[in-house]
């Protein structure tokens, strides 16, 4: 195995900026929350997928959506994206979904704007009724560090210089 990541958390001013955004009347709780993030973590030597944790308790009812503020950024060796999914027992029991179906995190995003937060949106999309009801510290989603290619006459200079969705300007 290459050893090409770490996990870190963000700045507690860039979780608290992001929190206050994300959950505006639970303003208070940022800092409690911080403090207990944990860091993405595989579950068994074999495990291929780095666990991410809810940063507090959650219920989502069929057809609710919720945005995480995970309280982490990933530094990684450049040729590496971390793609991010929902794990899998929860997909199959609640067809829980990220919105963006799946997340990807490129090396430069570390160092953007926002420190290279990253939030993960999910919706239960449950069709038999179901409610998804999650403990803070559960694992919700999983994040899987992948080696990619670009092609021979690819002469990309441009450097990001914003966050989250920021790339399409940069075309």
């Amino acid at each position: 195995m290459k050893r090409i990541a770490k996990f870190e958390k963000v700045s507690k001013s860039q979780f608290e900026k992001d929190w206050k955004d994300t959950f505006a009347g639970e303003g208070d709780l940022w800092e409690q929350v911080y403090e207990s993030i944990k860091l993405p973590r595989r579950a068994t030597s074999g495990s291929a997928g780095y666990d991410f944790f809810t940063t507090h308790d959650l219920e989502l009812a069929p057809g609710e959506t919720i945005k995480i503020p995970t309280g982490i950024r990933a530094w990684m060796e450049e040729g590496w994206v971390l793609k991010i999914y929902p794990r899998s027992g929860l997909g199959f029991k609640f067809r829980l979904q990220l919105n963006n179906t799946v997340g990807i995190i490129d090396s430069d995003y570390y160092n953007a704007a926002n420190e290279g937060h990253i939030f993960i949106k999910i919706t239960n999309d449950s069709n038999e009724g179901r409610k998804l009801s999650m403990k803070a510290g559960e694992a919700f989603a999983q994040g899987l560090f992948i080696e990619y290619g670009i092609t021979f006459d690819d002469e990309c200079q441009a450097e990001r210089k914003g966050g989250f969705g920021s790339t399409s300007g940069t075309i």
